[in-house]
């Protein structure tokens, strides 16, 4: 039993054959996958995909570096989506400060993105649902607003992580939960598989963040959730547990914490 705990079904990649995608998960004892939300207009097409399939749930949320013209980002519009049942995340937010505006971070005003992460830690913690969160080159940032604004209070997992061991070694002491994608495989992400190996198994999950990323042997085709099963393989051979050890804790990880979901 293996769980992709950040994925995007609803791209047009991965949504215009659906069908052959999730049979693959079956194949690869993929059991369950959450597809994250990082767009107003695409929240709906993912809570339909999670309604039609009993092993697929939903996050709401908009991806830090999305400026959203014309769209006021509100609490109210977050909070519309939280009582379906298969709504168990708020995100992915968080912060982005790669390349905004192809300029220095010390000129960059990140005000907005500050205050839509506000917003998502408030509405996780009003809804009582865990955050998925993003950050790049933003990491400081980042963990301050978590401390302040007391998100550990909603539950956190730090997606797709790729800081140093040293900061995840801060996201750990603060209560969170890291996961690692197929960039773990990659052969100059000597970074990353420190921090897999560090990791308390306790505290760990995987994902694909598909159709991005695609793992070793994979890598620079398209990704999907069956291909969870190589960063786990990866992930447990650096970690010396078996495949099925590593598979079980995860999962069990990933219904701890997303704990609306139901098996």
């Amino acid at each position: 039993m293996l769980v992709d705990s950040h994925c995007h079904l609803n791209f047009d990649e991965l949504y215009n054959n659906l069908d052959s995608y999730l049979e693959q998960m079956k194949i690869n004892k993929v059991t369950h996958a959450l597809c994250v939300g990082t767009r107003p207009d695409n929240l709906e097409r993912i809570i339909n995909i999670a309604s039609k399939h009993e092993n697929v749930f939903a996050s709401v949320g908009v991806h830090p570096d999305e400026r959203l013209e014309n769209f006021n980002l509100t609490h109210e519009f977050l909070l519309q989506y939280v009582k379906n049942p298969k709504v168990i995340a708020i995100g992915e937010t968080g912060l982005d400060y790669y390349r905004v505006d192809d300029l220095p971070i010390e000129k960059l005003d990140m005000k907005w993105q500050h205050e839509r992460f506000i917003l998502h830690i408030d509405v996780a913690k009003q809804a009582k649902l865990p955050l998925i969160i993003h950050t790049r080159e933003s990491i400081d940032d980042t963990l301050s607003i978590m401390n302040e604004h007391k998100a550990i209070e909603a539950g956190v997992v730090m997606h797709c992580f790729t800081e140093s061991l040293t900061n995840a070694k801060r996201c750990l002491d603060m209560g969170f939960y890291i996961s690692i994608s197929g960039i773990v495989t990659f052969k100059n992400a000597a970074i990353i598989k420190e921090v897999a190996q560090y990791v308390p198994i306790d505290r760990l999950l995987v994902e694909t963040d598909s159709p991005f990323l695609a793992p070793v042997p994979f890598r620079g085709k398209l990704n999907h959730p069956a291909l969870i099963l190589h960063t786990a393989q990866y992930i447990a051979d650096l970690k010396s547990i078996s495949l099925e050890n590593l598979a079980g804790i995860t999962t069990n990880n990933f219904f701890n914490l997303f704990n609306k979901a139901k098996k």
